[in-house]
């Protein structure tokens, strides 16, 4: 890549990102949050995207080995779960655990990284509940 870092930014703006009151809307800090140039970049290492990656790439290997000793059915039967499992929500300014995910696959006897240190009581993701219910149901 002969351009270096400059090569690394969006050089142009797709039709996607105007919408109906143009490219000089104000930017909602509410719901959109603060802009970054580093959510424009790429990894800055190798092993970033596998990580991000890593339940997806987990959930593949389970059911192929699921499929290799059971038969096909199973990991459709399991897919079909973790389908109806997400669909199941609580309001949006609630705190979710998504017990049955945890149970579906697994991990429902693990001790993780965000179960210490992610403590929703403590979350400054809490916005107002009305604000947020209407956003979700397209009244804003």
């Amino acid at each position: 890549n002969s351009r270096g870092a400059a090569s690394l930014l969006k050089d142009n703006i797709s039709f996607t990102d105007v919408s109906a009151a143009g490219l000089f809307e104000g930017h909602d800090l509410l719901r959109r949050g603060f802009t970054s140039v580093k959510s424009e970049l790429l990894p800055s290492h190798p092993l970033e995207l596998t990580e991000k990656n890593f339940q997806l790439n987990q959930d593949k290997t389970n059911f192929a080995t699921l499929r290799n000793i059971q038969g096909i059915h199973a990991p459709l039967k399991l897919q079909m779960e973790f389908r109806a499992v997400k669909q199941v929500q609580r309001l949006p300014f609630l705190h979710s655990s998504n017990m049955a995910m945890d149970i579906l696959r697994g991990n429902d006897e693990c001790i993780g990284f965000e179960d210490i240190l992610n403590d929703p009581s403590q979350s400054e993701v809490m916005g107002e509940p009305h604000m947020m219910m209407e956003h979700k149901l397209g009244l804003l």
